[in-house]
């Protein structure tokens, strides 16, 4: 399992985390908060409009990833025994669920397209825009996993998954415009950012296992 070319890609080293974090963030700033991906994703949103297309494209991908976030925390309590790990993903399913609803809402408000019908347009681009998505072999291998292998490869994968999130929320920070999207990004960037730590200082207990 552990010379799994998709596995070893997922399971970087924590010490990276900072880089890619702040790779993040020098992404964002220099794009102006437009990727590929999301601008050829129609969001024509008025010039006296209180929202922009950062805060469109923000929810469209943050919803996605906070899914799958949802969908592996959802692995744990079958798979995992820690009572560490098995708090951390009642947490971040308490967490995220809300968030994905907060989101959609604001999409109809705006009257932008959904996340799903986004997605769709963009069906035959991948989702690097996304940062820490896990692929289907990734998710493949995490549910085949159990006990503490299960628990070092949940914890290497959502702190990668988190990760993407921190850098997904600055560029919001940097670009957006909406005062409550904005501020739903620096609370997934201040409680993600700790949760990275709490995960780093997890796997270090786990490394002796």
């Amino acid at each position: 399992m552990f010379n799994d070319p998709a596995f070893l890609r997922s399971t970087r080293s924590a010490a990276l985390v900072g880089a890619l974090i702040a790779g993040s963030v020098a992404l964002s700033a220099c794009s102006g908060g437009t990727n590929t991906a999301t601008s050829e994703s129609s969001t024509s949103v008025p010039a006296d409009a209180p929202f922009n297309d950062a805060d469109v494209e923000f929810a469209q991908m943050m919803i996605p990833h906070h899914e799958q976030a949802v969908e592996m925390a959802d692995l744990v309590a079958d798979r995992s025994t820690d009572p560490d790990v098995l708090d951390l993903a009642a947490r971040i399913q308490a967490a995220q669920g809300p968030e994905i609803d907060t989101l959609n809402g604001w999409l109809e408000t705006w009257g932008a397209d959904s996340a799903d019908s986004a997605d769709s347009e963009m069906s035959g681009m991948d989702h690097s825009a996304m940062g820490g998505m896990m692929t289907e072999e990734d998710m493949s291998s995490l549910e085949a996993a159990s006990g503490v292998q299960f628990d070092r490869m949940w914890l290497q994968m959502m702190l990668e998954h988190h990760t993407g999130a921190v850098g997904m929320a600055q560029t919001e920070i940097d670009n957006g415009e909406d005062p409550e999207a904005i501020a739903l990004a620096q609370d997934i960037k201040s409680s993600q950012g700790a949760e990275i730590t709490e995960m780093e200082q997890l796997l270090e207990s786990l490394a002796t296992q």
